[in-house]
């Protein structure tokens, strides 16, 4: 077998420029990038499980959680979703799953694979649960494991949790929940909200590239889990259990995951080190920004995202009450392409725009306001070159409209932050005034 002349080998890799404001991915933060071409180590360097510590550390920060068991699964936030729904559900358990959009159907197929019962509940796209919904359909099925979506992108819903858990402890159910699109720039109280295992990823809000997966798991859900440990032959030592109903995964046991990240380094599998240098600056950039002005960015830039398509005359999908922060779906107007629309966005513009999934595919685009892209020259860079495209298929827009209206967002967060620290800098005088 001959080797391929130099002339017919591919170029080294030369992605070309994009700004990418669709549901995800997004474009990362440029320290991530650096992070991620950093010279790799022995997986028991101790650098290597210094990082490892310290991102778990710090992913404690970005959930909110005291939960020792925070780690990465090395994949996609599919990858933490499988491995939390196989490792916590066996065969024949029940599972209840709530379905408002694309991605309760994918936690309901996960739970089917892993040989659970699975029930549904469905409500139209565009629209969440009432926590009492929830509550009936837990006393009607019995679940072992409540699986729900937070920040579901292919609805732009945002579920409420803060009452779920309380709930779910009441009738005990084991509380899941898939942050994957969510996570850093929505509120998430891990363990305010009584969550018992949460996942998500880094390519939406976290600002980094798909390919790790954040997890973390309540003491009571690591409970449920070495109740099911099996350690592989091979590494296996005295004293190791194997529970007869073990993880029917390997790869995706996190039993055997948790034992690799604890102290005790048990060789499971080798840690994607680029992966975890990526995973831990999105985290160390999320909370030295600070958590909850990364989220208040990403409220910001959504809504001004929102006035900016209200103000082109393009209606919005879904109940806006419930919208996440980081992304908007917009219906696209009549007569005009929705993929021709889209190409013209990214071959003219180099602006990624999404369309959805079932119902509304070809319905509706996604734009998405997320991680390093939250920010306003990308918000308003997209609404003008949106009104272009709009205005090259024939749409009737305000000239300038969505860029105005987005712009009046920032100038009144920028106006209430402003007054917001002249009212604190008159508190703090006044106090100090009072103690002399």
């Amino acid at each position: 077998m001959t080797s391929p002349s130099s002339h017919t080998l591919p170029g080294p890799i030369d992605p070309p420029a994009r700004l990418l404001m669709g549901p995800g991915p997004i474009s990362a933060y440029p320290s991530v990038l650096r992070a991620m071409s950093a010279p790799l180590v022995g997986q028991y360097d101790p650098f290597m499980t210094a990082a490892m510590a310290e991102t778990q550390e710090l992913y404690r920060g970005v959930w909110n959680t005291g939960n020792e068991a925070t780690m990465l699964i090395d994949g996609t936030s599919r990858a933490g979703i499988e491995a939390a729904i196989v490792s916590l559900v066996r065969p024949g358990d029940r599972v209840l799953v709530p379905v408002f959009g694309r991605f309760g159907h994918l936690l309901a197929e996960i739970a089917e694979r892993a040989l659970a019962e699975v029930h549904t509940i469905e409500t139209d796209w565009g629209q969440v649960f009432p926590a009492s919904v929830i509550e009936e359909a837990i006393v009607r099925v019995r679940p072992t494991l409540l699986a729900l979506v937070q920040g579901d992108t292919s609805t732009t819903m945002n579920q409420p949790l803060d009452d779920i858990g309380e709930i779910c402890r009441r009738h005990g159910v084991i509380f899941y929940s898939d942050a994957t699109a969510s996570l850093g720039g929505n509120a998430f109280d891990a363990d305010a909200w009584g969550l018992d295992a949460a996942t998500a990823g880094l390519q939406k809000c976290l600002g980094g590239p798909s390919g790790s997966s954040p997890i973390t798991l309540s003491p009571r859900a690591v409970e449920v889990i070495q109740a099911r440990k099996k350690v592989e032959a091979g590494i296996r030592e005295p004293g190791d259990a194997s529970a007869p109903d073990f993880v029917r995964s390997n790869y995706f046991d996190l039993g055997q995951i948790l034992d690799y990240w604890g102290p005790r380094r048990l060789n499971h599998h080798t840690e994607a080190t680029s992966m975890l240098y990526a995973a831990r600056e999105c985290a160390r950039v999320l909370l030295l920004e600070g958590r909850d002005e990364v989220i208040d960015r990403h409220e910001v830039a959504g809504r001004a995202m929102l006035a900016g398509v209200e103000a082109l005359g393009l209606a919005v999908f879904g109940d806006v009450a419930h919208k996440m922060n980081n992304v908007v779906a917009v219906e696209i107007p009549a007569g005009v392409p929705g993929d021709a629309a889209r190409t013209a966005l990214l071959e003219d513009f180099g602006i990624e725009i999404g369309t959805s999934f079932g119902p509304l595919h070809g319905r509706v685009w996604r734009i998405g306001t997320m991680g390093y892209n939250a920010r306003k020259d990308a918000v308003l860079t997209t609404l003008a070159a949106l009104e272009a495209v709009l205005r090259r298929f024939g749409a009737s827009v305000p000239a300038g409209g969505g860029v105005e209206a987005a712009a009046d967002v920032y100038r009144g967060a920028v106006a209430s932050t402003a007054s917001a620290s002249t009212a604190a800098a008159a508190a703090t005088t006044t106090d100090a005034a009072g103690a002399r």
